[in-house]
């Protein structure tokens, strides 16, 4: 296990976007077989998953050969875990709407740490590695979960180290709902001013709590420096007839910055330490710790270039959960397998929706019943 943990950390050393496509495959396909085989040394239900698949690992010669659990495995209680219940050191739960079990992903300290490492490796290639002070669109109990952390928390404490100090610009009203504090948030803006600020928010909630309110009294904050990064589904947001573009553009205009400073990331909890940050371009890249397949539907095979089809997510970073290898409730297709006009290499692919009849999952559990479970 050592030595597989050499190995990932290794892979923190290389720029996230730089490898060759066919350099990034063989060094990540040799890697997972090894965490394969020691996941299957400490857990013997996945052991047998593992040895009734079509291609035994060991005679794979593609990533999308190796064998890959449906998420929706880990909404169990207990997690699905590879370690001792002593060695997990924090539980991160995913978001759910009312009354459906959220995924539950064990972590230990390797684990954790690598999480930190990966999610500040991707984000600094796109904001760069400056601690700058960070303004959160959310409540501080959203990061208060104790041995369990929510979705909500989890995105706010990766971004956590580019901080050099924090404000959180929303309160619980009575009812536990969100309240923008207008004082607190105006403080910020006239403090830091045109300074290089990070901001974040999960997106429907930065969408109601503070710049659809601020863009309907036409507030601008002169923030000309902020970078601000958001993460969360869109389905509240397409309800109210507002896309990416609109968005980003009231956004931008809010803060008094431009719009390509405005950075939508997706990530899962059941990803842990991978984010998918757009480029200008609107593509959302894989680092070098990581793959992305998008699936056909019908035959399961990867598809081609332009092509659409179910996401699965693959990284090297968990070794105490047997979350490697996941087929999710996502649709996307795929923009490039290589080169970006961004300069990124690597795959580049683009978000489409939900598999039809998946599990809707919750917006970051916004209102006042879901916010305890955030």
């Amino acid at each position: 296990m050592n030595e597989i943990h050499r190995r990932v950390d290794q892979l923190f050393a290389i720029p996230p976007y730089g490898q060759p496509p066919e350099e990034r495959q063989d060094i990540l396909l040799r890697l997972l077989k090894d965490e394969l085989e020691d996941a299957c040394d400490r857990n013997a239900k996945y052991r047998n998953y593992v040895e009734n698949w079509p291609v035994h690992p060991r005679s794979a010669n593609r990533i999308s050969d190796l064998p890959y659990l449906p998420v929706g495995l880990f909404k169990t209680e207990p997690p699905l875990s590879l370690v001792e219940p002593a060695e997990i050191r924090r539980v991160l739960t995913s978001s759910s709407t009312t009354g459906q079990m959220p995924s539950r992903i064990a972590l230990d300290s390797p684990t954790a740490r690598r999480m930190t490492k990966g999610v500040v490796t991707i984000a600094q290639d796109f904001i760069g590695s400056n601690r700058r002070p960070y303004l959160i669109a959310d409540v501080p109990e959203s990061t208060k979960g104790g041995p369990q952390l929510g979705a909500r928390g989890a995105a706010i404490q990766g971004l956590q180290p580019f901080a050099s100090a924090i404000t959180y610009c929303l309160d619980l009203d009575r009812d536990e709902g969100l309240l923008l504090n207008r004082g607190r948030l105006d403080d910020f803006a006239e403090s830091h001013g045109s300074s290089s600020v990070l901001v974040y928010g999960f997106t429907y909630i930065l969408w109601k709590h503070l710049v659809k309110p601020l863009a309907a009294q036409n507030i601008n904050l002169n923030m000309s420096g902020a970078y601000i990064l958001h993460s969360g589904g869109w389905k509240l947001l397409q309800d109210e007839s507002v896309d990416k573009e609109l968005f980003n553009d009231t956004v931008a205009r809010v803060f008094g910055c431009s719009a390509d400073r405005v950075i939508d990331f997706y990530g899962m909890v059941e990803n842990v330490g991978v984010i998918y940050p757009d480029c200008p371009d609107g593509n959302k890249h894989v680092p070098a710790f990581a793959e992305v397949i998008v699936r056909n539907p019908l035959t399961l095979e990867p598809v081609a270039e332009g092509e659409q089809g179910i996401v699965q997510v693959c990284s090297v970073l968990p070794t105490s959960f047997p979350g490697n290898l996941l087929l999710t409730e996502d649709v996307a297709g795929i923009v490039s397998y290589d080169r970006c006009r961004c300069g990124r290499r690597g795959t580049c692919f683009r978000f489409a929706g939900r598999v039809a009849k998946a599990e809707l999952r919750g917006c970051g559990n916004i209102e006042r019943s879901r916010h305890r479970a955030a």
